[in-house]
């Protein structure tokens, strides 16, 4: 299969025909809770992988490969965890850098503080937020026996769940002859989340200083106007400044 979807170090086919299965459990393990790895294609990686091991271009069983994918998965969250939980409230005074974006950790901790606990799981269908969503819990000091349980479950229905749905896809005539088409549709859908999340923080934007001008109409500032103060006996009315 030649499938282009952009530089070849981003490239589902070239990666896994080059490294083989071991790079695809290492992509997995980095994307899944290492700050370095959130731009990896993972979603599109192991749905490439499911495809190829149909098509028998990879030659390992698709049990093994699904559970080492999970494997990896879950692994990955685990060190993001367990790195949160080590540097703390540091990293949210770590300096802006190419790699390291103050945005993803804040959307992440957002997706978090939202969700609950959950959010470990529907963290792992959302790419940028499921890498660094360990490491927020892991800041947010959520305890390990809760994170390890949702950890569990998302890492293996993302890991093992998407590399099956390539397979069974795979073996489907229509799919095998538009791989490319399928694997942009992979694409897309993966980052519908982020799309929505982003549309949504632009309305939250535009809307905040509409807001803001329509409060203070409400409640406008203490002006130097002059109300009329109850008259005095014997004296006349006194004007006095609110």
């Amino acid at each position: 299969m030649n499938i282009a979807l952009g530089p070849s170090w981003l490239d589902p086919d070239h990666l896994i025909n080059t490294y083989g299965l071991w790079g695809v459990l290492l992509i997995v393990f980095a994307e899944s809770g290492l700050l370095i790895g959130f731009f990896l294609p993972g979603d599109s990686l192991l749905f490439t992988t499911g495809l190829l091991v149909a098509s028998g271009t990879l030659h390992q069983p698709l049990a093994v490969v699904a559970a080492l994918i999970a494997v990896a998965a879950v692994a990955g969250e685990q060190v993001g965890y367990l790195f949160g939980r080590k540097v703390g409230p540091s990293l949210f005074r770590r300096p802006e850098s190419r790699l390291f974006k103050m945005e993803n950790i804040e959307k992440a901790h957002a997706f978090f503080e939202h969700h609950g606990p959950k959010a470990i799981v529907m963290a792992c269908f959302v790419p940028v937020v499921r890498t660094f969503t360990p490491i927020v819990a892991g800041v947010s000091r959520m305890h390990y026996r809760t994170f390890l349980t949702f950890n569990l479950i998302g890492g293996t229905m993302w890991g093992a769940g998407v590399t099956l749905l390539g397979y069974w896809l795979g073996q489907i005539q229509v799919v095998r002859d538009n791989i490319e088409a399928m694997l942009v549709l992979v694409v897309l859908v993966s980052v519908v989340p982020l799309a929505i999340e982003y549309l949504r923080s632009r309305g939250k934007a535009k809307k905040a200083p509409a807001a803001a001008t329509a409060r203070a109409a409400a409640d406008p500032a203490d002006g130097p106007a002059e109300l009329l103060a109850p008259t005095p006996r014997g004296g006349r009315h006194r004007a006095q400044k609110r």
